[in-house]
């Protein structure tokens, strides 16, 4: 059967003038208009397809590709704003509705939000930005060290607050963070700490000897890059540090520390030299 709001695989049971049509199961058979066809398709073919409700709310298919699909957060640019609510530009033909009551707050044209992509009561894909009510807050099952898909959200006087994995909040600390963050961005992040109480800490660089062997390489680059020299030692002020290389003073410490040690540098009074 086909799922409304999701990426199906269907076979072409029947070709029509205007398309194709599309086994889809208790929905019975799906339309693919001619200008989403892949050319050469046949009758028993395959077809890799999004399906979702028309203006007209008939099931059709399309070869597009949404920017986020049901039961997913996404960053969208709103396209236009009438009584009914917002539409978003998502990537298909029709724009996604963002119902008046789906509103976290009156939405503007031309400005893009972090929305959840649902059903409404009739079935049809819609959209919300009252996204708190579309993460879990119960256990998760994850653990210190697992890598996470992150969609930043808002700042907080504690750091970002982040969407993990589109289920559950997540919180990036200040102390944490080593380059400029954009809201509604996705970045590929870590679970640092799964607290009692179920809030979850994360970091955008895996921790332990794999992070700090990334780092020495990358500061034996920056060596070679700038003569052999760099004027950063282990006494080099926090913010120097980070603007250099967009890492911790603890992390730069540790993978000196490595380099010296493998006799790949010389710590100098001034900074660090390649030997």
């Amino acid at each position: 059967m086909a799922d409304v709001g999701q990426i199906n695989k269907l076979v072409v049971v029947k070709e029509v003038p205007f398309g194709v049509y599309l086994d889809g199961g208790d929905w019975g058979e799906i339309l693919l208009p001619n200008k989403f066809v892949p050319t050469g398709t046949q009758v028993d073919d395959e077809v890799e397809v999004f399906v979702y409700f028309d203006s007209g709310d008939q099931i059709v298919a399309t070869t597009q590709r949404p920017r986020a699909c049901l039961g997913s957060f996404a960053f969208l640019k709103v396209v236009d704003v009438n009584r009914v609510g917002a539409f978003l530009d998502w990537g298909l033909d029709k724009d996604l509705l963002v119902p008046l009551p789906e509103q976290r707050r009156p939405m503007e044209k031309g400005k893009s939000y972090i929305v959840h992509v649902k059903l409404d009561g009739r079935g049809r894909l819609v959209a919300s930005s009252k996204i708190d009510r579309f993460l879990d807050r119960r256990p998760t099952g994850l653990k210190e060290g697992d890598e996470a898909r992150l969609l930043i959200a808002e700042e907080t006087n504690l750091g970002n607050k982040v969407i993990i994995d589109d289920s559950h909040w997540g919180l990036l600390h200040a102390s944490d963070i080593f380059q400029t963050l954009s809201y509604g961005k996705r970045m590929t992040g870590y679970i640092k700490t799964v607290r009692d109480d179920g809030k979850i800490d994360v970091v955008l660089t895996k921790g332990g000897h794999e992070h700090i062997t990334g780092l020495s390489g990358r500061i034996l680059a920056e060596l070679n890059r700038k003569g052999g020299f760099l004027p950063l030692h282990d006494k080099s002020p926090v913010d120097d540090i980070k603007n250099a290389l967009g890492v911790s003073k603890k992390s730069f410490k540790a993978a000196i520390g490595q380099l010296y040690t493998k006799r790949k540098i010389k710590i100098e009074p001034n900074g660090i030299r390649l030997i």
